[in-house]
């Protein structure tokens, strides 16, 4: 599974600096507020990233083998 250079470097933006920035404001205003469910935004932001992680690993260690 190789993902093209420009989806690669979307998710890895993506995992890495969206969705852990807007999970941690989410959380953060959330106590602030009393907004509901924190606990949970912050739990599925943590299982995305792992899962988009996993994917983008599988992709770098496939173009790697490639090389």
């Amino acid at each position: 599974m190789k993902l093209p250079d420009k989806l690669y470097d979307v998710l890895k933006w993506i995992c890495m600096i969206c969705i852990p920035a807007l999970a941690t404001a989410y959380v953060g205003l959330a106590a602030v507020w009393g907004w509901p469910f924190a606990d949970e935004v912050a739990k599925t932001a943590a299982v995305v990233c792992t899962l988009l992680g996993a994917l983008l690993g599988i992709s770098t260690a496939e173009y790697n083998k490639g090389k």
